[in-house]
């Protein structure tokens, strides 16, 4: 696995060095700095070969953290675990620096002992690592029971919750969060739309809860048979989608998921990241840009730009932005617009149309006459326009269907548990040619 690790600054000084293979020497050390920190060029891939040995690094401010290896590894876990030694330093002593590297030299090969066993990558939990590493890098008197729990929570398999969280209240949050990425020709042919989705938690409860939770995906439903229920018909007119690929949490018992076909988890304390999907078939694309473009002769062009909205009456977009290109030759633009407050941007060389909310099934429009300079140069290639926007519903058409806790040691039940489930759309990539 991980060979070594050096953390360098920004004239190449090795601030921390630690070597877990005897393939590794200290001519690793000289060969990153000058081939990589002092290089004529600027290097731009994140991973150099150097005489057969492989070198993974990230810059943060003026430091360079850097993995060496002469195996054949896993390039995006070795960036996994560069980022997250980042964030466990940080989570210590605040912002990655020179001299908050040296003066925490002690604490942070402490960390590095925890945190990679033999090159391996253990438990690099901020939460876990501060209840036996202290702050200060001097560990804490502790006790034979706080010893047994540390033991058990790291080597356990619940390495992301410890026992005895108490709460007088139990509550979760949920957030379906989803940006809706559209590629529209002139005529409103869909040329490419996809949903990337997180489900976000933040979790409020006592003791070692048990939970269940589950979405209208057709896999889902299929295999429990009620995917035809037309009770179960989402806002969005569907009553299952189809998610094409998805990652979860490592709370949730994959076992499960491919056998039964449930997610069911047992949920870190505070705010995680449940699960993240993609989808692209059958998206509810909350906006409809119409571009009319005309060129008067070479000195002049009008636009007009009508956006209609595609959801129920009842909800309210938000936070509408729609940026209207202009040709780099532009001397003055006119723009009239009865909704909202547009202005063009020179410097952006673009229109910029704002409204603060809008209504379901209701449509605005924009209008402008852009005076041109004349000029030699190659016809205007016409960029998309691009919109922004927020929604309070997910465009896939995905619904959570039932979130369940138990907790049989303690005595609480499912109807104690105060729950809160919200859905938000943002626009991604959201673009219209013109």
């Amino acid at each position: 696995m991980i060979g070594g690790l050096f953390i360098y600054n920004h004239k190449g000084e090795v601030l921390i060095s630690r070597v877990y293979r005897d393939d590794i020497g200290r001519n690793a050390v000289d060969a990153f700095r000058v081939n990589v920190i002092h290089a004529r060029q600027q290097v731009r891939s994140p991973v150099t070969n150097i005489a057969r040995t492989s070198f993974f690094h990230i810059k943060r401010s003026n430091i360079w953290l850097a993995c060496v290896t002469k195996q054949n590894v896993n390039a995006g876990l070795v960036f996994e675990f560069l980022n997250k030694m980042v964030e466990v330093m940080q989570s210590y002593f605040g912002k990655i620096s020179e001299d908050n590297i040296k003066n925490n030299f002690v604490l942070i090969y402490e960390l590095l002992d925890e945190i990679l066993d033999f090159g391996y990558p253990q438990n690099a939990d901020t939460s876990i690592l501060k209840t036996f590493i202290t702050q200060t890098g001097i560990k804490a008197q502790v006790t034979k029971e706080e010893q047994s729990q540390i033991t058990s929570q790291v080597t356990g398999q619940i390495s992301w919750r410890r026992e005895g969280i108490k709460y007088r209240r139990n509550e979760l949050f949920l957030d379906v969060l989803e940006n809706v990425n559209l590629l529209m020709s002139p005529q409103g042919q869909v040329l490419s739309a996809h949903v990337a989705g997180r489900i976000v938690m933040k979790s409020y409860l006592s003791g070692m809860p048990e939970c269940k939770f589950g979405i209208n995906d057709k896999l889902v439903l299929d295999k429990s048979g009620r995917s035809d229920d037309p009770s179960k018909v989402s806002a969005t007119g569907k009553s299952s989608i189809a998610i094409d690929d998805c990652t979860f949490h490592q709370c949730v018992r994959l076992s499960k998921f491919e056998t039964e076909h449930s997610i069911s988890f047992i949920p870190p304390d505070g705010e995680f990241e449940l699960m993240r999907y993609r989808t692209t078939k059958d998206i509810s694309l909350p906006f409809r840009v119409i571009p009319l473009v005309r060129e008067v002769g070479r000195t002049k062009m009008e636009v007009k730009v009508v956006i209609k909205s595609n959801f129920k009456p009842s909800l309210l977009a938000q936070k509408i932005e729609v940026r209207i290109p202009t040709p780099l030759n532009t001397s003055g633009v006119q723009v009239i617009c009865m909704k909202g407050k547009a202005k063009y941007k020179a410097s952006e060389n673009a229109i910029v149309w704002k409204l603060k909310r809008m209504g379901g099934m209701k449509e605005s429009q924009i209008s402008a006459e852009i005076e041109l300079l004349p000029s030699d140069k190659k016809k205007w290639s016409r960029p998309p326009i691009s919109m922004n926007f927020e929604v309070p519903f997910a465009p896939s058409g995905l619904k959570v269907r039932y979130l369940k806790v138990f907790e049989p040691k303690l005595n609480y039940s499912d109807h104690d548990v105060i729950k809160w489930v919200r859905y938000i759309g943002r626009s991604g990539l959201y673009e219209t040619r013109c």
